[in-house]
């Protein structure tokens, strides 16, 4: 009988209808069925995207409900839209030249450099990194770690192959941020894509880990997150936040997005701020 309810009132939710206990309902079932946990990520955004996914396919919530547990290729296209997350080559120039110039110096004392890029999605932030590591001739005593909790976008960061009219953009951020050279050095042409070089693959790994559940896996001098925490309630920030200080050797630095920071005080204690306008901070003991 309670099952009856529970299909009546989820059956009835539209896309315009659905409220914010519908979406709590869901975030719950999603991490009973699947063991993948919503419940920190912000409520506005959640409902945004699960709303958007109902539009797009012509959905109750009951319908969604359904496809979830019966269509596994379906709930792989529910996680990439909850957690899509838009990313470019040198996005944001100046935080690159920031790091460029305040935290690879630094960096290049140490006989072996770390990077873990945090919801790294397909891959440009990562290879980004590793091209600043390769023009300060860093690259080949550091690894990159890449992780994000979408496979398919871990697939294609695995590759490295991106649309070649992107590359223009790409390589106009790539100037902007003061680097020398050009970014072609660092792809091959073919055809209407781009292939980032064997060179920078060969240090790099793509996994998936879950900032929510999971812990510290490694010791990094870098860590980089940028545009992820603005999807998390202040408590889940303060979280992964957390994990990434204890993830951090002793003044390892932590990179940020534009519209992110270290709200919590305590938290804040622990870092020293390098660029404030770029959101650089370093571990301090």
């Amino acid at each position: 009988m309670a099952e009856l309810r529970n299909r009546n009132f989820l059956s009835s939710a539209t896309a315009d209808t659905v409220t914010f206990e519908q979406i709590d309902e869901l975030v719950e079932w999603v991490k009973r069925i699947h063991g993948f946990d919503f419940s920190g990520y912000s409520r506005a955004s959640l409902k945004r995207r699960v709303t958007r996914i109902m539009d797009l396919h012509n959905l109750t919530l009951f319908d969604l409900k359904s496809l979830l547990v019966n269509d596994y290729a379906f709930f792989e296209e529910f996680i990439i839209e909850i957690t899509v997350n838009v990313t470019e080559m040198f996005r944001d120039p100046g935080f690159y030249r920031a790091v460029r110039e305040k935290v690879l110096p630094y960096l290049a004392s140490f006989q072996r450099i770390k990077v873990w890029n945090a919801g790294c999605s397909t891959g440009q932030e990562l290879y980004s990194f590793a091209i600043l590591l390769a023009k300060e001739n860093l690259y080949k005593r550091s690894f990159l770690y890449g992780t994000d909790i979408n496979t398919r976008v871990l697939d294609l960061a695995k590759k490295g192959i991106y649309d070649l009219k992107l590359m223009k953009h790409y390589s106009e951020n790539y100037l902007e941020s003061g680097a020398s050279g050009s970014l072609s050095d660092f792809y091959t042409a073919q055809y209407d894509a781009a292939s980032i070089n064997h060179s920078l693959k060969k240090n790099t790994l793509f996994s998936v880990h879950n900032l929510v559940s999971d812990g510290v896996f490694n010791e990094f001098q870098l860590i980089s997150c940028r545009n992820v925490l603005i999807y998390f309630n202040v408590e889940l920030q303060q979280k992964v936040i957390s994990l990434f200080y204890n993830s951090l050797c002793p003044f390892g630095f932590l990179c940020l997005g534009s519209k992110e920071s270290l709200r919590d005080s305590e938290l804040s204690r622990r870092f020293k701020v390098i660029d404030k306008a770029e959101n650089i901070y370093q571990k301090i003991e």
